[in-house]
């Protein structure tokens, strides 16, 4: 066995699956709630009506229009991992939340579904995205479906009213903020204050209710519950820094998609917004650029935007609030008072996503 391994473990019907040890790299983590999750989220598809499942399971990535097995997967699984790590750190047994951990891979990649409409964004896991493959109406519809699978699954681990509560939350928090960035598309200004307001409701709210099922699913207290919904939020918000980035900096072969999409969509975006707040002549010509129509962008268009928004101070400012917010995590999980070695997996995770560069 290697420092990557734990202990083989087994459940009724799955096979033996070896649980990572605590000094586990991230990904040896994500892998494993992966694994855990899959069998869970493709039973749960399955009861879908047959039209919802053959999309839904598209854009899970696995099987084509046609219903082809490919190989091809549903993402990195951090908030799955996020609900298994955080009932890991309460002591449960392995594979404690897995439901739940479904029901927020479902919630996360309908919000996806519908962001790729909203935007129009054509690719998502280098393929086409779903509505591009099956039209708006079906994968509108798709998306609902899987919202409604969510909740039902989150009832099979914690039938506590609470855990229903704090998934339903999420989501409306979740829509909220996808209704304020779509307004920033329609303002010549946006503040680091609204920006960063509505990253904590995109994606921080749901972080945050990821690690508060984990907890409920470990037997919590409110007070340890609710410690670390405030460490997947603070954890959401610097994940959220690091896609920005990403949107404007990522290799597309590592994302998914073109260089530059973000600047292309004139998204206001934190290095965006805190690039058009400073002062200087970048600031200027890069409000010049976003007015124009993005039709008459090319390459060089968008790699002189990237260069003014870097130059602006933009990729500094989003990198360094990623790293305070990593620490506002971490000091949020001291508050737990919860043993180090149960909570270093949890360490290990957020470090890599605060730090990531894909």
């Amino acid at each position: 066995m290697n420092a990557a391994e734990g202990t083989d473990t087994t459940t009724a019907g799955t096979s033996v699956r070896t649980v990572p040890a605590a000094d586990a790299g991230p990904l040896a983590w994500l892998d494993h709630a992966r694994e855990v999750t899959d069998p869970v989220l493709r039973e749960a598809v399955d009861s879908l009506h047959p039209q919802a499942r053959i999309v839904v399971g598209y854009h899970l990535g696995w099987w084509d229009e046609q219903g082809r097995p490919i190989t091809a997967d549903w993402g990195k699984a951090v908030r799955p991992a996020l609900v298994l790590l955080s009932a890991q750190a309460l002591g449960a047994p392995p594979r404690t939340g897995s439901h739940c951990a479904a029901a927020v891979q479902l919630a996360h990649d309908s919000s996806l579904l519908h962001d790729d409409i909203i935007d129009r964004d054509d690719m998502r896991r280098h393929r086409p995205a779903a509505w591009r493959a099956f039209g708006v109406p079906g994968a509108l519809l798709a998306g609902d479906a899987m919202l409604a699978l969510a909740v039902s699954l989150v009832r099979h681990d914690s039938p506590s009213a609470l855990a229903t509560a704090a998934l339903n939350e999420a989501v409306q928090q979740f829509i909220g903020g996808q209704f304020e960035d779509i307004g920033f598309e329609g303002r010549a200004e946006v503040s680091l204050t609204e920006c960063t307001t509505m990253a904590a409701r995109k994606t921080g709210a749901l972080m945050g209710a990821a690690c508060r099922l984990g907890a409920l699913a470990g037997g919590a207290d409110e007070a340890r519950a609710a410690q670390l919904d405030a460490f997947g939020r603070s954890l959401g918000l610097a994940f959220q820094h690091v896609d920005d980035l990403l949107g404007i900096w990522g290799d597309p072969r590592t994302t998914g998609k073109p260089a530059g999409a973000d600047l292309h969509a004139r998204k206001k975006s934190l290095p965006v917004v805190a690039a058009l707040g400073s002062d200087g002549p970048e600031a200027a010509e890069l409000a010049e650029l976003y007015a124009r129509d993005p039709a008459t962008d090319d390459a060089d268009v968008l790699r002189h935007a990237a260069s003014l928004v870097e130059r602006a101070g933009g990729r500094h400012r989003t990198s360094g609030l990623a790293r305070r917010h990593l620490a506002e995590a971490l000091d949020h999980l001291d508050a737990t008072r919860l043993p180090a070695c149960d909570t270093r997996p949890l360490r290990t995770l957020a470090a890599w996503l605060a730090l990531r560069d894909h």
